[in-house]
């Protein structure tokens, strides 16, 4: 992801009282106090922060106040293209296509709905439901596609509908009132829906002359991402399908957009494979979730997509030379 993206992060965890450099630096990560806009960090850096912070911050609903965290410059020229945009829907079609550029995990899609536009918002982490890291990064990440809207439309603005996709907390009261509408909480998707009259407004921020220009400039940038970040990519559909069960080549080609075979290339040009993918993103997570004494074997067989704990106990045992069980216990003799 883009390294101006960083400081976001920085500023939220600060705005709950924590040192964020101190916590970055016991999480195992450094974060940059000036990054360059040209700059790239690897997300996994940040949800290690993010890992790292999460059991230390009382509010389950901090994530929403990266609204309060963000400028159009961390998202590069794309912050900027987003202001010029003449309508809503207009920029929502910019942020679907550039967004690859801020970061290459995450992505946004639209649909027209009979009510208005749809903002559709994938993490590509695990499922907000079990994962508080992706409960996090959606909330940040929704927070800020709809004070993104508010910024051109007006502070007044409110989605007709929104829907979650991690469990309700104890008081949804923070995402009612950030919203300005009901909030389903463990949907399948997290969405939010803006009337086809907000989303079709003329803005007063429109300017179709940058906006040209920026598009020249978000092309050029897509265009020079490397091309291995289609492993990236396929880690995201990975992660989203994951507890699903939804594990094939072909899904993950269709949430990337392209066909299998496209896939299959993209991958070996690379030098790994679909399956390879799978299987290194499941021992990640595994030896990640194996260190969490509230999962269960039985939960964390699901959370991967294993058919059963033998599965599971054939695989981690191919991974590290023991089965779950045995690796918990002597991790636990060690602390």
């Amino acid at each position: 992801m883009l390294s101006t993206s960083g400081p976001i992060i920085r500023r939220l965890l600060e705005m709950h009282g924590m040192d964020a450099v101190d916590a970055a630096r016991q999480a195992g990560v450094e974060l940059d106090p000036s990054p360059s806009p040209s700059e790239r960090i690897d997300t996994d850096k940040v949800d290690a922060l993010l890992r790292f912070a999460i059991p230390r911050i009382s509010d389950p609903a901090f994530g929403l106040q990266a609204a309060k965290c963000w400028h159009p410059g961390n998202l590069g020229v794309l912050g900027h293209a987003w202001l010029s945009s003449s309508t809503l829907r207009t920029g929502a079609s910019r942020l679907v296509r550039y967004f690859r550029i801020v970061g290459e995990r995450g992505h946004f899609e639209t649909e027209e709905v009979a009510d208005g536009l749809k903002l559709r918002f994938w993490a590509g982490r695990g499922n907000p439901a079990m994962d508080p890291v992706a409960a996090v990064v959606v909330d940040v990440g929704m927070s800020m596609l709809l004070d993104m809207c508010r910024l051109n439309a007006g502070a007044e603005l409110r989605p007709i509908a929104a829907s979650l996709r991690r469990l309700q907390p104890a008081s949804a009261l923070a995402y009612e009132r950030f919203f300005g509408c009901a909030v389903a909480f463990g949907a399948k998707e997290n969405a939010l829906v803006l009337s086809a009259i907000d989303a079709d407004r003329p803005l007063q921020t429109s300017n179709q002359l940058l906006a040209s220009v920026f598009d020249k400039l978000l092309a050029e940038q897509l265009a020079r991402l490397d091309r291995t970040d289609v492993v990236t990519r396929c880690k995201g559909a990975i992660l989203e399908n994951l507890a699903s069960g939804e594990t094939s080549e072909e899904v993950a080609a269709a949430h990337l957009h392209m066909s299998p075979r496209t896939l299959q290339r993209k991958l070996a040009e690379a030098r790994t494979s679909y399956s390879a993918l799978v299987d290194t993103t499941r021992k990640d997570l595994a030896l990640r979730y194996i260190d969490d004494p509230q999962r269960n074997i039985t939960d964390i067989t699901f959370s991967l997509g294993f058919a059963g704990p033998s599965s599971l106990t054939r695989a981690f045992k191919r991974w590290t030379g023991v089965s779950p069980s045995d690796y918990r216990s002597k991790a636990s003799a060690l602390r």
